[in-house]
């Protein structure tokens, strides 16, 4: 039933991204003042809120796991499974916004970066979460899921910087599109297929993520077996 259950949901996100792929590049029409370019943002804009969401379940599991260290230790390790495959599957999202930005912008500023607030928070943001990724994988000890999920929250608060940066700070970068300033929002037009990307890269995301996670528990219950038979030893 669990490979069944895959199976539908592998198929299912296929024909979601396929699907949101010809709407972005087919379905939505032209925009007027950026012309084809504008495209990106059916990728850039999904990209980033799935990164805000496996980065939230990412620090979810990190306080989790200092919740329940001591007094549920079976229960941490679930919680630090979570943590640890919420922040690989954020840091791919987030790498994707860092890429698919810069396309946009050496076309609509004729500049591939810049220390704009928004792109400067969100680049220490992809740095904290690569450097938590570094630790869990070079780091060893029992002190070191503690300093992991502390550093995670460390990275997390940076989240709510990135979203409210291009609302603190006026940059290079444009305004919000959606709860910004009147007049802001996207063409009517426009929404089908930015909806459908939202959902076919959130399909993606959990996908990855739940697979990232079981496997992860899989050497989680390995490790724990080796400690345990070299103490029976």
């Amino acid at each position: 039933m669990k490979k069944l259950a895959i199976g539908i949901w592998v198929a299912v996100t296929a024909v979601l991204m396929v699907w949101g792929f010809y709407q972005a590049i087919y379905a939505a029409p032209v925009d007027e003042r950026q012309g084809e370019i504008y495209r990106v943002i059916f990728y850039h804009v999904p990209s980033a809120m799935a990164a805000f969401l496996f980065f939230a379940i990412s620090l979810a599991g990190s306080i989790g796991y200092l919740a329940l260290r001591r007094h549920r230790p079976d229960r941490a390790q679930i919680s630090d499974a979570w943590a640890l495959a919420g922040a690989e599957v954020g840091v791919v999202f987030c790498t994707v916004v860092l890429i698919t930005g810069p396309i946009w912008g050496r076309r609509a500023w004729n500049m591939w970066w810049t220390w704009d607030a928004r792109l400067t928070t969100t680049l220490v943001l992809w740095l904290i979460y690569v450097s938590y990724l570094l630790l869990r994988r070079f780091a060893a000890g029992p002190q070191m899921q503690t300093l992991a999920a502390v550093l995670n929250i460390f990275g997390a608060l940076d989240v709510p910087i990135v979203y409210m940066s291009n609302r603190w700070w006026v940059g290079q970068h444009p305004r919000p599109v959606f709860g910004g300033d009147p007049g802001s929002g996207m063409d009517p037009a426009m929404l089908p297929a930015f909806g459908w990307n939202v959902l076919a890269w959130l399909a993606w995301g959990l996908l990855i993520l739940t697979l990232r996670y079981h496997v992860e528990r899989k050497s989680q219950k390995l490790a724990a077996r080796e400690v345990q038979e070299a103490l029976n030893a």
